[in-house]
């Protein structure tokens, strides 16, 4: 990517301008609390287990040269940002050359940059920085496609003798025309496509220009393998690994059963068990691991869509030797704010039958931001302050989405002209795509809120970020910003929270969530309004042991001490008290 001469001067300001910054990067990450001492940890390799992770879409964070798309030296430059908040990683979807059908999840080179977000060298620099400010980088692996403008796919196309046929999933048609099964992509259309060169079909689960890896295959398991380590070597800290359900499919080709009604494309539901969630996949993730394991403190985690606890409990693996953090995306399918039901989901993950690690998410750059599902035009502000509450205060890691922490709200698309995601141009108007979710990053009020100077950025800003951006929530006490700030903090330094158990507390009631959070250290008890209406809680003296304690956080300015007895929470609000136990 050619850069001219202004741009080029400006790049050697930001990397001076970096430098300096970072001597003093120690001093201001402190404004965030400090970092969690190495002794309360167990082991520095479980380092994950008391992060917080924040997710960047490099498109839609920081365009450092002013071309509309977001890059990774504008990722760098927001690294005191990121210090600030304290997050300890950040994990970066796709960033490796692609031709962008779907935004980088098509790739086409696994062992370098992407030229519209810069050059290995940036991305370096990148950790670089990143780890100046102990904050780790964490990479997105797509596992279970290329682009089918890699090399591998580009000659495996040649013939059916080629050398690397054998890296994809190439098969006879059942007929004249016809595809060798029924199943269906969940991108829109049929999961196989015909080559009039070998006169075969291909087989992929998402888009025709992602056709699926055969893990079946050594070669592509060693070339896989061998890709990790070459990003462990540059200092990534691990993977998400993208869409893992989807890498085997039944090697017969089994029809998937129909369902009743037709997708957002047009095409008959079925129920996908033939071409997701093999058994094979398992054995494959503690192969993964083994590779992970050869480098000291690395972390795998999983894009793991289960239907049961017991589901997700296979991704730890039979002896934790899978999985590190399988994600647990239950809290998405809460499609409303309910005590009960978020209750009942906490309740299955803790009654996981391995005890693996939690891990939470609430919304990425594929689900809807959480403030849009669960809030109102009236009550966004203090929904964001009631989720992000819940979420980080957890047992557990949590996974962060960026633009959460100002409270950022979905821009939907209002015409199918203006849609760039293609699942949105396929399926509109009843699939919308996921632009919405994905918009630049809001930093300040002025032009393109911050994102880039005056180029017209890739997707249009919400019209929020006049009031909702990471300078004026800074400025402002009692913002989403520094709520997010106090709620990491008190993760940090309270043992209640990084190291103790979850227990349920007056389980039937049905608008407000509490808990208590006990290790041997310290606990704490959690209570969560999520109703529009006030409400008057007691906590059990005898089971907190105690009967009072001092505040910890609150939403509502009030008492330094909350009596247990008798707990006034405002409409969404949060109260975060200590247990102490009364001097006798």
């Amino acid at each position: 990517m050619q850069k001219s001469s202004l741009s080029c001067l400006l790049a050697i300001v930001l990397t001076c301008s970096i430098s300096a910054v970072t001597q003093t990067s120690v001093s201001r990450a402190k404004d965030a609390g400090p970092r969690m001492p190495a002794n309360k940890f167990a082991s520095q390799n479980d380092w994950w287990k008391h992060a917080v992770f924040y997710e960047i879409y490099p498109r839609s964070y920081g365009d450092s040269n002013n071309d509309g798309t977001g890059d990774l030296n504008g990722i760098t430059q927001h690294l005191d940002h990121l210090a600030k908040l304290g997050v300890d990683a950040i994990w970066i979807t796709p960033c490796f050359p692609s031709p962008q059908v779907d935004f980088g999840y098509d790739v086409s080179d696994y062992r370098n940059i992407d030229p519209q977000y810069g050059t290995l060298a940036d991305f370096d620099r990148l950790v670089a920085e990143a780890k100046k400010r102990n904050i780790k980088v964490i990479l997105d692996f797509v596992v279970n496609h290329s682009s089918d403008k890699h090399r591998w796919f580009i000659e495996s196309s040649k013939s059916k003798t080629n050398p690397y046929r054998d890296y994809y999933i190439w098969r006879d048609g059942r007929g004249d025309g016809q595809p060798p099964n029924n199943w269906t992509s969940t991108f829109g259309g049929p999961s196989w496509t015909f080559s009039t060169d070998t006169n075969q079909w291909y087989y992929h689960f998402f888009y025709p220009q992602q056709p699926d890896l055969n893990w079946r295959n050594p070669k592509v398991e060693t070339e896989m393998f061998d890709i990790t380590r070459f990003w462990y070597g540059r200092g990534v800290y691990g993977f998400r690994l993208d869409a893992v359900d989807t890498m085997f499919e039944d090697p017969n080709l089994t029809d998937n059963p129909p369902l009743q009604g037709s997708d957002a494309y047009g095409m008959p539901i079925q129920d996908h068990i033939h071409d997701h969630s093999m058994s094979e996949v398992h054995a494959e993730l503690q192969k993964l691991r083994k590779v992970a394991d050869e480098f000291p403190g690395r972390v795998l985690i999983g894009e793991t869509w289960t239907k049961t606890p017991e589901e997700l409990a296979e991704y730890y693996g039979p002896n934790n030797n899978e999985l590190q953090m399988p994600m647990y995306f239950n809290f998405t399918k809460v499609d409303q704010l309910d005590a009960k039901a978020f209750r009942e989901k906490v309740a299955a993950i803790e009654s996981n039958p391995i005890h693996g690690w939690p891990v939470y998410v609430l919304s990425n750059h594929d689900i809807r931001r959480y403030v849009d599902r669960y809030g109102t035009e009236e009550n966004k502000d203090q929904v964001a302050k009631l989720m992000s509450a819940l979420y980080l205060t957890l047992r557990g890691s949590a996974i962060m989405y960026y633009g959460e922490e100002i409270g950022m709200e979905n821009n939907d698309p209002k015409r199918v002209e203006d849609v760039k995601d293609v699942i949105g141009q396929k399926g509109w108007p009843k699939e919308i795509g996921r632009d919405g979710e994905r918009t630049p990053m809001q930093w300040n009020s002025s032009t393109n809120a911050g994102f880039n100077r005056d180029a017209t950025p890739w997707l249009p800003l919400d019209a929020n970020y006049k009031t909702h951006n990471v300078a004026s929530e800074m400025a402002n006490t009692s913002s989403i910003l520094n709520w997010y700030r106090q709620l990491i903090k008190l993760r940090r330094n309270n043992p209640a929270f990084y190291a103790g158990d979850y227990l349920a507390l007056d389980q039937d009631n049905p608008t407000v969530m509490s808990y208590l959070r006990k290790s041997d250290n310290g606990a704490a008890v959690v209570l969560l309004n999520f109703s529009s209406q006030p409400q008057t809680v007691t906590v059990d003296a005898a089971k907190v042991g105690a009967s009072s304690g001092p505040t910890l956080a609150a939403t509502k300015a009030g008492s330094k001490r909350v009596n247990f007895r008798k707990i006034s929470l405002e409409p969404y609000g949060v109260v975060i008290a200590e247990v102490q136990k009364q001097r006798r």
